[in-house]
């Protein structure tokens, strides 16, 4: 099949791209290993329609939705390696360049995340709400967070696992609110098949707590090898403008590879579905202005 576009991870991001492409005609390869970052998570929130769904679900729902459209191909595969070519446009035959694929099935995680432990306040603050929290951050994210997860409870505290990370001003603020600071070293986590009940301190002391939420140092999504030159933003993401294009040429990023860190799956699909547009957008004026080069 001679592509148009191909579309690299299988996330909302990827999936709505792929589903506004192939309505646009565009033959289309979304290449997905299903190992997205949500893997651990039983239910996905603040989509609406769709509040409260389990993601694999929310992807078998979308999947089906995108078998409808005859120019669509998805492979099961992880793309570990993209190389740049220099290409021609004629006859609609769109080389982005060479992609080469893996399967990796390997992958761990940690038995409360997902399950108590969680990155993003706005996904499940709700699911959370009046309990004993925590907020577990090394660095100067503690101060951010810490203010976000105090919208859902009133019995919250901040964790630095023997980090020295605030500022007094910055402790007092937090203690006028209520917000506790433990600066001791977190020895393990005790709980039952992923529910949290206590976190242990180096001393051997336990701090009851019924969940919170941790501070992560986000890793871009887009591991694979590529030679496209796009550049990054200061989150580690791929940089992007308004319209989701990078400053490479025919390539395009949106949802976790472009700002390297946790985000909502309604704001992942908006912004895929805005990388389609200008994606179609870009190749409905390389056809007509080949026909004025040869006019």
């Amino acid at each position: 099949m001679i592509l148009d576009c191909a579309v690299i991870g299988g996330g909302p991001a990827g999936l709505n791209a792929t589903l506004v492409l192939g309505r646009s005609r565009r033959k289309t390869i979304l290449f997905d290993d299903n190992k997205p970052r949500n893997a651990v998570t039983s239910e996905s929130h603040g989509f609406i329609t769709r509040d409260g769904i389990n993601p694999q679900e929310f992807k078998k729902v979308a999947q089906e939705e995108l078998s409808r459209y005859s120019d669509v191909r998805i492979e099961k595969q992880r793309v570990h390696r993209i190389n740049k070519k220099k290409h021609l446009i004629r006859g609609g035959d769109r080389k982005w360049g060479s992609i080469q694929c893996e399967k990796d099935y390997s992958r761990r995680v940690k038995e409360f995340y997902g399950k108590s432990l969680f990155s993003c306040p706005f996904c499940v603050g709700w699911e959370l709400r009046d309990r004993p929290l925590a907020v577990i951050a090394e660095d100067h994210k503690a101060l951010h967070m810490a203010k976000m997860v105090s919208n859902w409870t009133n019995d919250l505290i901040i964790f630095t696992n023997g980090n020295k990370i605030l500022s007094l001003e910055e402790q007092e603020l937090l203690n006028s609110y209520g917000i506790r600071i433990n600066e001791k070293k977190i020895a393990a986590f005790i709980g039952e098949e992923g529910m949290l009940d206590k976190i242990q301190l180096e001393d051997n002391t336990t701090v009851f707590r019924e969940g919170g939420f941790i501070a992560a140092e986000w890793k871009p999504a887009a591991s694979f090898e590529t030679t496209l030159g796009y550049t990054l933003n200061e989150q580690g993401g791929i940089a992007t403008d308004s319209l989701q294009r990078t400053n490479t040429e025919g390539v395009f990023a949106c949802g976790d590879t472009r700002i390297a860190g946790p985000s909502q799956l309604i704001i992942a699909a908006g912004e895929g579905s805005m990388a389609a547009i200008a994606v179609n957008a870009e190749l409905i004026e390389e056809k007509f202005n080949e026909y004025k080069q040869q006019a």
